[in-house]
């Protein structure tokens, strides 16, 4: 493994967003990252996690990086799994998109998923569809078509919880440095639309949307332990309290300090999916 290029793009994100939107790095108590995350015995650092706030349109972000082994019951054998995820929200009361980018290396693959978070059913929203991800046309077919994709393995209910303007796949090692043209692509629309906002007209368009209730509701399914089997695979790994606190964390824009220190991770339903 010569070049992590899922922490450099993935950072390279992070960096943009914290310096542009001024947002405020939170430390823990010895000046270090928010957490550090280790494994389940907290015998070995596995990696850690950042959260950064802010005052503006973008409350909290939220960066969690994992670098393991990793042996899944019944594999012939251990595999590398370099884990780097961001995710942008936005204010609870906000029309404005969240921006989600992860980016995963396990030999000789990489797998991406990166998103705006739409924050009205688009299934309705017809104005608001057609202009917060319409601008996205061109760059989203240009992702598709770069070299050696394959589509990510995820479930439909996975996929109608995100928008249609996903980029979730799998490349090849060779082809991944050059998805970055992509990934920034969507970051500078977001970053417009958090600096400019909508127009009016399409402000009056979503009137009828509650949008604090429909993000609770919404990031309760994104983040959910049986929609998402990720899970299955982060909990062994890092440990039950852990792991909810990783999960937490995304939940919500409200800072988790801890969760229930008796936590239990449910019985795993299945070989893990996703991408």
């Amino acid at each position: 493994m010569t070049e992590r290029w899922a922490q450099k793009l993935n950072v390279d994100k992070l960096e943009q967003i914290k310096a542009r939107l001024g947002m405020t790095e939170l430390h823990s108590e010895d000046g270090g990252p928010f957490r550090t995350i280790t494994n389940a015995d907290g015998s070995k650092d596995l990696g850690l996690t950042r959260v950064l706030v802010g005052d503006g349109v973008v409350k909290k972000v939220v960066y969690h990086a994992i670098m393991n082994e990793v042996h899944p019951p019944g594999a012939p054998s251990p595999f590398l799994l370099d884990s780097h995820m961001v995710f942008a929200f936005t204010d609870a009361d906000s029309p404005i998109p969240h921006w989600t980018f992860d980016s995963v290396y396990s030999e000789p693959f990489y797998a991406m998923h990166l998103d705006l978070l739409p924050r009205v059913d688009l299934g309705s929203h017809r104005p608001y569809m057609d202009y917060v991800f319409g601008h996205l046309n061109d760059t989203f077919a240009a992702g598709k078509a770069h070299p050696g994709l394959s589509e990510a393995q995820l479930t439909p209910r996975q996929r109608s919880i995100m928008s249609q303007w996903m980029l979730a796949y799998r490349v090849h090692a060779d082809n991944y440095p050059s998805m970055d043209v992509n990934v920034q692509a969507y970051l500078e629309w977001w970053f417009e639309l958090v600096e400019n906002g909508l127009p009016q007209e399409i402000l009056d368009s979503i009137k009828d949307t509650d949008f604090a209730a429909r993000d609770a509701a919404n990031r309760a399914l994104i983040f959910n332990r049986e929609v998402d089997p990720v899970w299955d695979l982060i909990g062994p790994m890092v440990g039950a309290r852990q792991s909810e606190l990783l999960r937490a964390q995304l939940e919500t824009n409200d800072v988790v300090e801890d969760v229930d220190p008796n936590f239990t991770l449910p019985p795993r339903s299945g070989p893990p999916q996703g991408h």
